[in-house]
C-alpha cells in the first residue's frame, strides 16, 4: 500500500479497595479547607508522594497532596486515603467537603447515538481536526498497525476523511509516543516531544526532543495525505507527556515532560520545567524550572493549561492550580487546591475552559472533572467536578457531582454550548493494564443549568475506550471517537483473565450524533454558509457571514470554535467563543450578518478555527477560518 493511498479498512480478526465515604452522596460541596498549623515532626518526610514502611518509613509531612499515608503507600487527603487502613490514622484535617444536601436528583436522559463508521488505520493515541476537514491520528511505534508505508514499515500516523471514512498512512521520522501538540499561527499542527526509538523499526528515531509539523492549508487539497515534516528542530530538553498552549502572539508554551519515560517517583527521571517555541514552532533554546510542577511530583506530567483573557495561563496539576505569566516567567497568583483525588496524569480527569462571550466581558471559567486516588487497577475514581473563575477577586472552587466516578474522561464543548464527556473507566489509572470497568455512557453537561441539574445521560456505546483513546467535534457537529490501546504492543483478541490483556487494541471509529441532530432537528440546520473573508483579525474587527435558514429561529448564534490537540483526555488549546452579530432579518430565508471578532488574541489566540452558525441549538456545517495574530 502506498504512503499516499487511501483505504477502507475491515475489522481485524494484593491491593484492597479503599473506603468510599461521603463523596458519592454529595449533591453540593463547598471548599472549607482548614488552615491549622501542623506540628513539625522530626521524621523523614517524603519527596515523591510515597510513604510508609514499604517506602523507607517516610511520612507525608507537608506533602502538597495531603498529609495522610494511605494503606497503599501514597500521600493524600481524600476519602480514598483517610479511611480504614490508613497508615497514619485519620487525617487531622478531616473531610475537606462540607456537605450541604444529599444528591437526590438522578441525571436526565437526552437522545444521542453511537455508530461505527470505519477503521482508524493506527491506534488513535492523539488526534486533531485539520483545516481540510480530515482528522489526523498519531500513535507510537508498534509491531502492528493496519497501514503500511512505501518503505515496507508500519505507519504510526494516519489521515482519516470523515466524508468517505477512508484513511491514508502518514510517515513520521521520530517516535511520537505520548507527545503534546498545538496549532501554530500559520495553521500547521506541531507534535511536541515523544519517546525513544524501538528496534522493531530502525527508520524511526528518538522522539524525546523532536518537533514534527503537519501542513494542511485552508481551501486546498494539494497537501492531503502528505506526511509529517521534521526539519531537525529540537526542544531544549527531553519531553515525554508534555502539554502545550498557543499564546496571544503565536508563541507556544510547552510545559512538563519526562526525561526518559521511567518511574516519575524517582526525581532524576523528571523534567518539571517549561520552555517556549516561537510562532514558527522553533524553540528559543532553554528550559525553566516550574515550581508548581516540581512540588507536585510525581503528578506533574500533562498539566492542564488554559490561556486567560489577560494573557496569563491557568495551570493545573495534581490538585494544585495557579495563574502564570509565561512571557514574564512568574507566578501571578496561587489558587486554592481543588478538593478530591488527583485530577492529572496518571489519574487524569478532564478540563474545559467554558464558552467565552462578550456579554460577560469574556470572563474565563474552567471546569475540571474526574480523576483518581493512586496508580493501580484498584484505584477508585473521583465523581466530583470543580468550577472556578480564576481571574475573579476571590476565586474559589464550586463543587458538584458527575453521574459516577470516572478517570480518563475527556470533556469538550459542543457547538450548542453544552459539554460532552466521553471515554474512560470507573476503576484504575492511566497506563498499560491498570484500568477496568469501562464507562460507556456519554454524559452531557449544561453549564447554564442550575447546580444539581446540569448532567444528562446522552446515549451508550458498546466499545470500551480505555487508555490512549480520543474524541473530537467534526465540521458537521458530530463527535468522532477512536482509540483504546492499553497495551505495550497491539493485541487483537482480549484475554479477560489477564489484566494486561483484558482490552484489545481498538481500531474502530465511531460517530456520536448529539441531541441537536436527532429527532428531526437536523432539518433546521442553517445551510449554504459562506464567508467572503476567511482570514480574520481581532481588535473587534467585523466579518461577514452569508447563510440560509429553513425556519425562523428564536435564538441565533455565531460560534468560533477551536478543537485543539487531543491526547490522554487533554484537549490542548480547546476553546469556543460566542461572537456578537448584527443584521439578522426576521422572516428572511437568506441572511447576511456582520459578526464582531473579540478584542485581542488573548481571547482568540492565532490559528485555525471553525465558524458555526447555530439556530435554536442546531449548528450549520462548520467553515474553517484562520485567526491572524495582531502585530
Amino acid at each position: 500500500m502506498g504512503a499516499n493511498s487511501s483505504v477502507s479498512l475491515g475489522a481485524p480478526q494484593n491491593l484492597m479497595n479503599p473506603s468510599n465515604l461521603s463523596t458519592n452522596k454529595v449533591h453540593r460541596m463547598t471548599l472549607r479547607q482548614k488552615q491549622e498549623e501542623k506540628p513539625k515532626l522530626d521524621l523523614k518526610e517524603t519527596i515523591d508522594g510515597l510513604c510508609g514502611p514499604e517506602n523507607g518509613d517516610t511520612i507525608c509531612g507537608d506533602w502538597p497532596g495531603g498529609s495522610c499515608c494511605s494503606a497503599y503507600g501514597f500521600c493524600g487527603s481524600t476519602s480514598s486515603h483517610c479511611g480504614p487502613g490508613c497508615q497514619s490514622g485519620e487525617c487531622e484535617s478531616g473531610n475537606l467537603f462540607e456537605i450541604l444536601s444529599p444528591n437526590t436528583h438522578a441525571p436526565d436522559t437526552i437522545h444521542g447515538t453511537f455508530k461505527v463508521v470505519g477503521q482508524s488505520g493506527v491506534p488513535a493515541m492523539s488526534a486533531a481536526l485539520l483545516a481540510n476537514g480530515r482528522v489526523v491520528f498519531i500513535d507510537k511505534v508498534e509491531n502492528y498497525t493496519q497501514l503500511i508505508l512505501d518503505n515496507g514499515q508500519y505507519a504510526y500516523s494516519s489521515e482519516y476523511d470523515p466524508s468517505t471514512n477512508m484513511v491514508a498512512p502518514l510517515r513520521y521520522e521520530t517516535n511520537a509516543f505520548c507527545s503534546g501538540g498545538a496549532f501554530l499561527e500559520d495553521g500547521r499542527l506541531i507534535s511536541i516531544g515523544g519517546n525513544s526509538p524501538l528496534p522493531m523499526d530502525p527508520t524511526v528515531g528518538d522522539g524525546f526532543r523532536a518537533l514534527r509539523y503537519l501542513t494542511r492549508p485552508l481551501d486546498t487539497k494539494a497537501w492531503d495525505g502528505k506526511s509529517w515534516d521534521e526539519p531537525g528542530n529540537k526542544l531544549s530538553t527531553n519531553r515525554w507527556y508534555a502539554s502545550a498552549q498557543t499564546l496571544r502572539d503565536g508563541t507556544v508554551f510547552v510545559v512538563s515532560g519526562s526525561l526518559n519515560g521511567l518511574n516519575p517517583s524517582v526525581i532524576a527521571n523528571n523534567n518539571p520545567t517549561y520552555e517556549l517555541l516561537n510562532k514558527d514552532g522553533i524553540p528559543f533554546g532553554h528550559s525553566v524550572l516550574f515550581p508548581i510542577l516540581e512540588k507536585n511530583q510525581p503528578y506533574y506530567m500533562y498539566p492542564f493549561l488554559h490561556l486567560l483573557k489577560d494573557g496569563t495561563v491557568f495551570v493545573f496539576v495534581a490538585r494544585s492550580a495557579e495563574i502564570f505569566d509565561a512571557h514574564g516567567q512568574k507566578t501571578v497568583k496561587k489558587l486554592p487546591d481543588l478538593p478530591g483525588d488527583y485530577r492529572s496524569y496518571p489519574n487524569t480527569g478532564g478540563s474545559v475552559l467554558l464558552p467565552l462571550r462578550a456579554a460577560n466581558g469574556w470572563d474565563d471559567e474552567i471546569i475540571i472533572c474526574g480523576g483518581g486516588a493512586f496508580v493501580g487497577i484498584a484505584s477508585p475514581t473521583d465523581p466530583s467536578c470543580g468550577r472556578i473563575k480564576p481571574l475573579s477577586k476571590d476565586p474559589q472552587w464550586e463543587l458538584e457531582l458527575m453521574p459516577d466516578g470516572r478517570v480518563m474522561v475527556e470533556g469538550m464543548m459542543l457547538p450548542d454550548g453544552k459539554l460532552i464527556w466521553l471515554n474512560g473507566c470507573n476503576r484504575g489509572a492511566q497506563g498499560f493494564g491498570i484500568a477496568k470497568d469501562p464507562s460507556l455512557d456519554a454524559w452531557i453537561y449544561d453549564p447554564e443549568a442550575p447546580l444539581g441539574r446540569r448532567w444528562s445521560i446522552g446515549g451508550k456505546t458498546e466499545i470500551a475506550r480505555m487508555y490512549h483513546s480520543v474524541a473530537l467535534v467534526l465540521l458537521d457537529g458530530t463527535v468522532m471517537i477512536a482509540g483504546s490501546n492499553p497495551v505495550e504492543q497491539p493485541i487483537l483478541v482480549p484475554n479477560p483473565d489477564v489484566a494486561e490483556q483484558a482490552f484489545a487494541t481498538e481500531f474502530r471509529v465511531e460517530i456520536y450524533t448529539p441531541h441537536y441532530l436527532l429527532d428531526g432537528r437536523d432539518k433546521f440546520r442553517p445551510y449554504d454558509v459562506e464567508l467572503p473573508n476567511k482570514h480574520l483579525l481581532v481588535d473587534s474587527e467585523p466579518f461577514t457571514v452569508d447563510f440560509k435558514l429553513h425556519t425562523e429561529p428564536n435564538d441565533l448564534r455565531v460560534v468560533l470554535y477551536h478543537g485543539g490537540f487531543v491526547t490522554h483526555s487533554l484537549h490542548m488549546g480547546h476553546r469556543m467563543l460566542y461572537l456578537d452579530h448584527v443584521g439578522y432579518q426576521p422572516q428572511s430565508k437568506s441572511q447576511t450578518i456582520l459578526v464582531t471578532m473579540p478584542p485581542d488574541n488573548n481571547i482568540a489566540p492565532p490559528g485555525p478555527y471553525v465558524v458555526y452558525v447555530v439556530a435554536d441549538g442546531v449548528p450549520s456545517i462548520g467553515v474553517f477560518v484562520m485567526v491572524e495574530a495582531k502585530r
